[in-house]
């Protein structure tokens, strides 16, 4: 850790760990929504039992198996902030974790059974959930006063990247699944996230490493302040919960429900699962509109702040 730097250089440009941690996202969230896209699919159509016959799950099984992972997925990255913020450290806590999630790619790649489904599931869930809050803060953290002015550009890259690698995905591996069935559908995206966890090593000379707190992390969150704080955020979270549980049926019923419709554009058949490309490649095309032109004209009327866009949408 000496040879890191723990606070960010004096300087009016983008930081230099900045497109590690852009290229790290594309590659990780390619992997995940990938991986995301096909399991209805898969649990339906392709699960094995352990004697290699087809034992695939009913569709209300195959939904509330999707859902149990998501909302494990976004459950643990509660417990992956105080770890990070208290004991490893953010660097240290993704690398660690990058290669749980590895091995839970690995463990879909190897097993298509009901055990190899609830393995690999697992590991994921830890491992996404796991880095999950610490990819994102770890942004800010690279950021001083003088070039905080660049942080709201460096999220708008950043979320381009979440839906670069989530569009990308959402096209490519449903149609790996049943051209070369899923082996090859869940390597992939292991491939990607090995790829992921690699770049992100690679910029650890470049990153800002703020030093884990320790017990004094734990007495600011548990703590009567940390609390209130919390408090006022809940609002925010109640509707956050509502939004994310409707996204989340794109994954599931959604795609069942896109089995039985016509998905012919023009002339090209598209599969169930690919419908989700359709959220992340209209989130590309508006992300630049609205970084360059709307909200820059918005700002000369009143000031356009985080929680003003959040209302807005």
């Amino acid at each position: 850790m000496a040879s890191y730097k723990t606070a960010p250089s004096p300087s009016s440009r983008m930081p230099d760990g900045i497109p590690y941690i852009i290229v790290n996202d594309i590659a990780e969230r390619f992997s995940f929504y990938g991986m995301k896209a096909i399991l209805v699919v898969f649990m339906t159509q392709y699960l094995m039992s352990t004697d290699g016959q087809l034992a695939t799950m009913s569709r209300a099984d195959a939904t509330s198996y999707f859902h149990l992972f998501v909302s494990t997925t976004y459950f643990l990255p509660i417990i992956g902030a105080v770890i990070a913020d208290a004991y490893w450290g953010k660097y240290r806590t993704v690398i660690l974790l990058s290669v749980v999630y590895c091995a839970g790619h690995f463990a879909l790649f190897l097993d298509d059974t009901r055990a190899g489904l609830f393995l690999g599931l697992t590991l994921i869930a830890i491992g996404s959930g796991g880095i999950k809050p610490s990819v994102a803060s770890n942004v800010g953290d690279q950021f001083g006063q003088s070039n905080e002015h660049l942080l709201s550009r460096a999220f708008s890259w950043y979320y381009l990247g979440i839906n670069i690698g989530s569009a990308l995905s959402s096209l490519l591996i449903p149609w790996l699944l049943k051209a070369y069935g899923p082996a090859v559908a869940f390597g992939v995206p292991g491939l990607f996230m090995l790829a992921a966890t690699v770049t992100f090593w690679m910029g650890r000379h470049h990153f800002v490493h703020l030093p884990p707190a320790g017990k004094s992390y734990l007495k600011d969150v548990f703590g009567s302040d940390g609390k209130r704080v919390a408090g006022r955020l809940l609002v925010i979270y109640v509707l956050v919960a509502a939004f994310w549980s409707l996204f989340d049926q794109m994954g599931s019923t959604w795609v069942l429900q896109a089995m039985q419709m016509d998905r012919t554009i023009l002339g090209y058949e598209l599969l169930p699962a690919q419908i989700q490309a359709m959220n992340p490649f209209l989130i590309i095309i508006l992300i630049p509109i609205f970084s360059y032109y709307v909200y820059p004209l918005m700002n000369r009327y009143f000031d356009v702040t985080a929680g003003r866009k959040m209302c807005m949408g």
